[in-house]
């Protein structure tokens, strides 16, 4: 499964998916990130710019 999180209205939402979903049509990677962790849980508590991840070029 992956996780889509967004703001909506000021609100955090999180969305999970199945990966292998037959709902799922298509996976497209906006930006990449560069983190140091697997897990991004702290991410939530985190607001405006600090929950900003490092952007890699490609």
């Amino acid at each position: 499964t992956y996780t889509v999180r967004k703001i909506s209205n000021g609100i955090g939402v999180e969305r999970t998916f199945p990966m292998h979903s037959p709902r799922v049509a298509q996976i497209e990677v906006i930006r990449f990130g560069k983190v140091r962790r697997a897990k991004l849980y702290y991410l939530r508590e985190l607001h405006g710019k600090a929950a900003r991840i490092k952007e890699i070029r490609r």
